[in-house]
């Protein structure tokens, strides 16, 4: 199974080892489900990662962002976008997560702010969903 995470799942994940998010990012470590991972969604990844006050408030290190960014490109499914398609949401910058979903064909697009991806009634054929929600899919389906 492949999924999109939005940035604000990795930046959960890394601020907390408790929650929905951290067992998302453990699953990923251990090949349960697969990353999908663009140019500009690494970049986004990078920036937030990256910035002085993400790891102030997460309590990590640069040097430990960046081996989490190497993990992430070692482990993510590469998924060129070869159109430019935008679905127009009402935070641009949240397009580049649609269109990787939609070109990698991930199932899931997990992000704690779902309310950013409605899409007109456009069906996209992905879910999107809370870390909570998927995990408790996940579960049902997996055991």
């Amino acid at each position: 199974m492949t999924v999109t995470l939005d940035t604000n799942i990795l930046y959960q994940a890394l601020y907390s080892r408790s929650g929905a998010s951290y067992a998302i990012l453990q699953l990923i470590r251990t090949g349960a489900i697969e990353l999908a991972l663009s140019v500009p969604v690494f970049e986004e990844y990078r920036q937030v990662l990256l910035r002085p006050r993400t790891q102030k408030e997460t309590g990590r290190s640069r040097q430990e962002m960046e081996t989490v960014l190497d993990f992430l490109a070692l482990v993510g499914v590469v998924t060129p976008i070869h159109y430019l398609w935008r679905p127009n949401l009402p935070d641009a910058g949240d397009d580049m997560f649609v269109e990787l979903a939609v070109a990698s064909g991930s199932e899931y697009l997990i992000t704690r702010n779902t309310r950013h991806y409605r899409t007109g009634g456009l069906d996209l054929g992905i879910r999107i969903v809370t870390p909570p929600a998927f995990l408790g899919q996940w579960r049902d389906s997996h055991g």
